[in-house]
């Protein structure tokens, strides 16, 4: 087997970062795989790839050329010559339909978003044909394909895509005299609800144990998030920029917190309890799958300021309580993802492929 795997782009964080465990149990597998990207944005999904020995081939064009793109991706594949094309997210989904209908290669095509622009929901489900299968990265993102693409169950599988890994650094649990970290890894974008954690931090007020809240990530909103902080008087929020070890940035925190308006399954967040961190996240996804209330976390509504600083202050006011909710979401995730699982499911979509 030749997959294509095909990419909208080679960023930092979104759906690039699944590609090398994908990758890995498809070479496991005995497929010879090659990633394509549309575009390549900041680049920073690319030390991984390298990291894991990828093979990528990376248009120097936009987002928006999707003729040239499309031209691009049929002279790149019929050089190639892929048995098959696996595609993620809607630009690449919807040109490698194409290109797999011109070349007469079966399409495999993953879903990972849980919101869906109008025009790219009629879009693919106009299309939605053209993939011989389609698969959801979360329980909630495979329902949704199903309602809102009309793929029935004999077209559509679930496969987390989130791989634990025991080895992952660990946080420290926190100490009386220590400022608490609370942190967060995302895009400064207004899906990821930043403005109302802001909002959450102006109305949590004075606090016994003092804290600050670091976020990990780049974006537009970041001179609209500093201004909003700053007419409401708060000076415990840190916006850090881009984050290139995760790892170690979740590792040096005492819980995390998660505001998103909306998520697919959200990789930072189970990121965050592998690295035995209590998570507070929007309602949203596979977070409340995944969270148990008041056992390794919390949940809020999203875009609940009010909710959402009501549970901040029952953190901050209870920090020893930290360690062991963040023991229990770590074992909770290590069970739930483990390697072995990810592997599983991945090597069962690959025999079924072979049957296209």
């Amino acid at each position: 087997m030749r997959i294509a795997y095909i990419i909208n782009s080679v960023e930092g964080g979104g759906a690039a970062l699944p590609v090398p465990s994908v990758v890995d149990v498809l070479r496991r597998g005995g497929a010879d795989v090659k990633v394509f990207a549309l575009t390549r944005r900041d680049g920073r999904a690319l030390p991984a790839f390298d990291a894991a020995n990828l093979d990528v081939s990376i248009r120097q064009g936009g987002e928006k050329d999707h003729i040239a793109a499309l031209r691009w991706l049929d002279t790149a594949l019929s050089e190639w010559r892929p048995t098959h094309l696996w595609t993620s997210l809607t630009r690449a989904t919807l040109l490698g339909q194409l290109v797999g209908l011109r070349r007469h290669v079966p399409v495999v095509s993953w879903q990972h978003a849980a919101f869906l622009k109008p025009a790219n929901r009629l879009l693919l489900r106009s299309t939605q044909s053209l993939s011989r299968l389609w698969i959801g990265d979360s329980e909630t993102v495979t329902r949704l394909t199903a309602e809102r693409l009309a793929v029935g169950p004999d077209r559509l599988v679930q496969w987390p895509i989130f791989r634990a890994d025991p080895s992952a650094p660990r946080c420290e649990p926190w100490r009386p005299g220590e400022i608490l970290r609370i942190g967060s890894l995302g895009r400064l974008h207004p899906v990821k609800g930043y403005d109302v954690l802001v909002d959450a931090l102006g109305r949590l007020g004075h606090t016994n144990v003092p804290y600050e809240l670091l976020i990990g990530g780049d974006g537009a909103q970041r001179e609209a998030l500093s201004a909003q902080a700053q007419a409401a008087g708060i000076t415990s929020l840190r916006l850090a920029g881009y984050v290139g070890d995760p790892g170690a940035f979740l590792a040096g925190l005492h819980a995390y917190v998660q505001p998103s308006r909306s998520e697919g399954l959200c990789v930072a967040a189970h990121e965050a309890m592998q690295a035995g961190l209590p998570v507070i996240a929007s309602a949203v996804g596979e977070l409340p799958h995944s969270i148990v209330d008041g056992t390794t976390g919390w949940t809020v509504p999203p875009g609940d300021a009010r909710a959402l600083a009501s549970v901040l202050a029952r953190l901050v006011g209870n920090p020893g309580d930290l360690a062991a909710m963040g023991g229990r979401a770590r074992e909770r995730l290590l069970d739930r993802f483990s390697a072995a699982r990810f592997e599983n499911i991945g090597l069962s979509i690959l025999d079924r492929m072979r049957r296209f």
